[in-house]
């Protein structure tokens, strides 16, 4: 019968080898995190030295942030100072970086940013704004909107407006809609027409007017 001795010794020999490869495998497990790249925090700061304004403002590090989106997307120092201010204003933090990025890149100007920040409709209408911007809605019926819903106005929602412009609307004609405060009915109902017009139809915009 064959010894067990030399079964045993090679099974000595690899245990230690795998206690190791495990505590390798825990010690790689339970390593720090690596610390995050310096480079772009120095940047950071080299850009808020060259602000001073936004240091007065007592600046948070996530506000610093929040600006750092915007920044990048285009928006000027000016523009970050005053941000913050109606931050300040309104009482709360800045925390609307990545919505005014998103307006930005989809091809609002600074000044609609700034509008609908001091209308208080910057965060509210963020992914709304942007939509209707890529649907090609113009900033001029995006600021009608925020106007209404800022004084509690009734206004035709985002996904109507988008409609409207489906159907080849003029912004002329869809920023009168909008601020004479139609319903989403009514668009409904422009719609339907305009369509039947399309199929060979005569097209005549029936209006309801309200009752007084």
């Amino acid at each position: 019968m064959p010894s067990l001795r030399p079964w045993h010794a090679h099974l000595q020999r690899r245990l230690p080898c795998g206690l190791l490869l495990a505590t390798i495998l825990l010690a790689c497990s339970c390593k720090p995190a690596q610390k995050p790249d310096t480079e772009q925090a120095d940047q950071m700061a080299m850009w808020l030295d060259s602000v001073p304004q936004l240091k007065a403002l007592n600046v948070s590090n996530a506000e610093i942030g929040e600006l750092a989106k915007a920044h990048q997307a285009g928006l000027t120092d000016p523009s970050t100072v005053v941000l913050i201010q109606l931050a300040r204003e309104h009482k709360v933090p800045f925390t609307d970086g990545q919505s005014i990025a998103d307006l930005l890149n989809a091809g609002s100007s600074e000044k609609t940013v700034l509008e609908l920040a001091r209308l208080n409709q910057l965060g509210i209408l963020a992914g709304e704004s942007e939509a209707m911007r890529l649907a090609g809605l113009s900033d001029q019926i995006i600021l009608a909107v925020a106007q209404r819903r800022s004084k509690g106005l009734p206004v035709i929602s985002g996904e109507k407006l988008g409609e409207l412009k489906n159907t080849g609307a003029s912004d002329a004609t869809i920023l009168e809609m909008v601020q004479r405060g139609d319903s989403d009915q009514t668009v409904s109902t422009y719609i339907a027409q305009r369509n039947r017009a399309a199929g060979g139809h005569s097209f005549v915009f029936e209006h309801a007017h309200k009752k007084s």
